[in-house]
Formats: C-alpha cells, sequence, structure tokens
C-alpha cells in the first residue's frame, strides 16, 4: 500500500526512512515534473538542500527524476538555506525551486519545499494541483540515470547558491557599519543551514552551534526561548552580548535575544521591522501579517497611514500578496518575515542584519529601540504553548471552539471571536488568547498577549485547564 503524501502549511514533510524514503521523494518528483512540462516551454529547476540526514542523497534523487523528464537543473553545490534557493530561483530565471528540508521540525524529519519563479512559496492552489498528480509508484530506474552524464549533455549545472546569496547581502546593506559600531553580536545556527554563511557576511560575530551535526543535538531547530536555553544563559553569565540571532533548520525563522538575555519574539521584530523602514528608511508599503500576529501591528500600520492586512497562517498566503500588491513587510508569529527590496521569502538572516544595522546606525541598545515602539504601540509580552494531546481530545477541542462552547476562560470573559485560521479569542484591547491546531504535526497551539509575561502565562495555564478537563 502506498503513502498517500499531502502538503502541510509550507511543504511536505515526513520522518525520514518512515514516509520520508528516496521511493517517495521520486513520487513527488515525477508529479512536479508533469506539472512543470504542462506549464512551461523549457522548463528548469533550482534546487538544494539543508543540513539534514541524507540531504544529499535526497536531492539526488529528485535531480534525476527532472532530468529524465527533460528539464534542466540548476544544483547548490553545498548545503544551503531555503532563502539562497528562493533568491537564485528568481536570479537565474528558474521555473520552481525546490529545498529539500524540514525547517524547524524535529531531527528524525525531512522534507519538500516548492518555490515559485518569483523566489517564494509557491501559491497553495499550484501547490494542490502538484499533489493531485503524485503517481502511487515513480516506475524510474533510479541507479541509471547518470548526474555526470546530465552535465556533460547540459541538462544539470552546478551552482554556488551561498556566494550568490552573500553578494546579495553585501548589495543591500552597510556591514561596514555594523562591523564597525563596537557592537557585540552573536548568531546561533542550531546547527541549521545559516552555520557557513554568517561568518563570510560578518567574520567579528561570535559564533553558537555552526557546525554539521543532522541530529540537531537532539533538539528540533525552532528558535523559540526554550530551545535556545544555551544561548540564553551565556549571554546572562557573560553580560557582553549586545544582541543575539538566531535562526532555524533552513535559515528563514527569526529568534531574537537582547543584551539582557531577554527572548524578543517575532510579533516585537515585526513592529521593530516597519518602524524603522518607515521612520528611518522612508519606505512605505502594505504591511499583511498573518492571524496569529499582534493586532498591535495594526496600530503600527495605522500610526504610519500604511495599508494593513491580515491572512491565513502559512506563509505562502503573505508570498501573494507580495507578488501582487506593494508590501512593505509580510510577518508570521512563528519567525517568519519578509520586506521589501529582496524576496517575497522568509529569511531570518536578511531580518537579523536589518536590526543589527538598525542598531548600529542608531548607536541605541535593542532595548532602547523597543521603547520607542512600545511608545506608538503600548508594552505588551506574548507566548506559545504547545500542548501534546491524544488526536480524540484535540478533535474534541476543536469541536467545541467551533460550537462556541468556550464562553469565558477563568476570569478572562470573551468578548469577541475571530475564526480566518483557527480561534482567536479577543478579552479585552489589551488581551487575547487563540487556540490552532498544528498543520504539520500532532499539537495544538495556544496563544496568549497582555500586558505582561506573568499575566501571559496565567492565561495560558487557564486556557489549558479550561480546555483538557
Amino acid at each position: 500500500m502506498t503513502t498517500k503524501i499531502k502538503f502541510g502549511t509550507d511543504g511536505w514533510r515526513a520522518i525520514i526512512a518512515e514516509d520520508f524514503t528516496t521511493d517517495n521523494v521520486a513520487r513527488v518528483s515525477v508529479a512536479t515534473a508533469i506539472w512543470l512540462n504542462e506549464n512551461f516551454k523549457e522548463p528548469s529547476v533550482v534546487i538544494g538542500h539543508d543540513c539534514r540526514f541524507a540531504g544529499k542523497l535526497f536531492m539526488d534523487v529528485a535531480s534525476k527524476v527532472f532530468i529524465s523528464n527533460g528539464i534542466k537543473v540548476l544544483m547548490a553545490t553545498e548545503m544551503v538555506s531555503t532563502p539562497m534557493v528562493s533568491l537564485a530561483t528568481k536570479q537565474l530565471n528558474a521555473s520552481l525551486g525546490v529545498v529539500l528540508t524540514a525547517s524547524h521540525n524535529p531531527p528524525s524529519y525531512n522534507g519538500y519545499k516548492l518555490k515559485a519563479h518569483y523566489g517564494g512559496p509557491l501559491s497553495p492552489e499550484l501547490v494542490q494541483k502538484i499533489e493531485d498528480i503524485i503517481p502511487d509508484y515513480h516506475g524510474l530506474d533510479l541507479e541509471n540515470i547518470s548526474l555526470d552524464d546530465a552535465i556533460t549533455n547540459g541538462l544539470l549545472e552546478m551552482h554556488d547558491l551561498e556566494t550568490r546569496y552573500v553578494d546579495h547581502v553585501k548589495a543591500n546593506f552597510d556591514l561596514e557599519a555594523i562591523s564597525k559600531s563596537g557592537l557585540n553580536l552573536m548568531y546561533d545556527a542550531m546547527y541549521g543551514a545559516g552555520q557557513k554563511v554568517m561568518p563570510r557576511i560578518l567574520p567579528n560575530v561570535k559564533l553558537m552551534h555552526c557546525e554539521m551535526n543532522p541530529s540537531f543535538y537532539g533538539q528540533a531547530p525552532e528558535p523559540i526561548a526554550k530551545n535556545l536555553q544555551e544561548l540564553e544563559n551565556y549571554i546572562k553569565e557573560n553580560k557582553n552580548i549586545d544582541c543575539a540571532l538566531a535562526t532555524d533548520g533552513d535559515a528563514d525563522r527569526i529568534g531574537l535575544y537582547s543584551g539582557k538575555g531577554e527572548f524578543i519574539d517575532s510579533h516585537h521584530i515585526i513592529l521593530l521591522l516597519v518602524h524603522y523602514l518607515v521612520k528611518y528608511k522612508q519606505m512605505n508599503g502594505k504591511v499583511a501579517t498573518a492571524f496569529s500576529a499582534t493586532p498591535r501591528v495594526k496600530t503600527m500600520a495605522e500610526h504610519y497611514n500604511l495599508p494593513y492586512e491580515v491572512v491565513k497562517i502559512g506563509f505562502k498566503y503573505i508570498a501573494g500578496i507580495m507578488v501582487e500588491e506593494d508590501v512593505l513587510l509580510g510577518g508570521e508569529e512563528s519567525g517568519g518575515i519578509a520586506v521589501k527590496g529582496h524576496i517575497p521569502e522568509r529569511d531570518g538572516i536578511w531580518m537579523g542584519l536589518i536590526v543589527w544595522e538598525y542598531m548600529a546606525k542608531s548607536g541605541k541598545s535593542l532595548d532602547d529601540l523597543i521603547a520607542e515602539v512600545y511608545q506608538i504601540v503600548g508594552k505588551f509580552a506574548f507566548e506559545r504553548s504547545d500542548l501534546h494531546i491524544t488526536e480524540n481530545l484535540k478533535q474534541k477541542i476543536v469541536s467545541n471552539c467551533n460550537s462556541g462552547a468556550y464562553k469565558s476562560f477563568g476570569e478572562y470573559k470573551v468578548r469577541e471571536v475571530q475564526t480566518i485560521d483557527g480561534f482567536k479569542y479577543f478579552f479585552d484591547d489589551d488581551r487575547w488568547m487563540m487556540i490552532r491546531p498544528s498543520g504539520t504535526e500532532p499539537v495544538l497551539r495556544t496563544y496568549a498577549e497582555a500586558p505582561t509575561l506573568e499575566e501571559v502565562r496565567e492565561i495560558l495555564a487557564i486556557t489549558e485547564q479550561t480546555i483538557c478537563n
């Protein structure tokens, strides 16, 4: 019995050697090849893999499928981040980009992401078309498809995507200002795909977890506070770091720490970036955020008279708007942010460099810059809690949400519910909580915002108590 392959919020992901096998990668690639040949006259694919186990093997398998279908393959010479593939897809005028990565998922996973010709996620409608034609069997003799022969006959080219990305960074940032600012900066690659590029961009940045470890030392490479305790402890103990940047497994998500060792969530980063790009860089455009982002982004957009839109969760929805409209920034709660002037793609390193350039040019600490943001939107705290519960309980909670069963959570009375993607319960102007089942994992996510972190955790605890009993 063949495995039914489904693309989730951001690509197809599965456990290596269980469902993520060479045969299944070949099946997905056959469908992708059929779609390419139906939609492009002379299709080409940029392809790369991150630092997960057997990444090159899976990349080679996919490439053999494309080559056997007459599709030109532009292959990364070494491990790369997702933004490197997206950038190259746009710059090399390729029909599609393919990244073998499971992003922030646990080490046992790998995945398959599709990138459109414009350098961002392929639209959900087109991904669905590819998913619909995945065959039960790939029917290819992969052993006898030669990559060397493909190089000889011009169907396969090797490309240094990392150098291409570094050159793009150098053309868009004042790296000298950052280097000469006197700032002590730190970068945690979480053993992910950003590990080699940061030393090339800013050689003086202190590095953590910038070596190959496909097991990620047993830690899911998601740049959230609970996964970054070693980085946090280093900052607090040494007291000599002004700001630290962390990125996930494929370096498209951002995590940030202040010099005090305090985690700065994506909501604050989005607000910082909008403030800097408009006030200091004189840029403008629409601001688009995913449903789980803080409503304070709307306050910031209104402050600067910018259009604002909320979309479903999944960066592909933001990318769709960025391709069609003049968008200054698109961002989501999970650390994926894109800005005008780059590609319509999440890029953790790019966003970190904007913050570092902001600090260098202003001469202010990250805390000072956040204080500027608070003057506009008010002070707030946010936290997310992932509840690992049974599928039956998860479905029961979702059913309760759908039926309007939850009128209050402890003393917090529900004033309004929004259901764009999940269930967002507003208690008052400064407090809200959200419940949403994960699209890629057996998890129920809960989110909360309040004036203080203590109250946020209180809301999350009351929520868990209310829905899990």
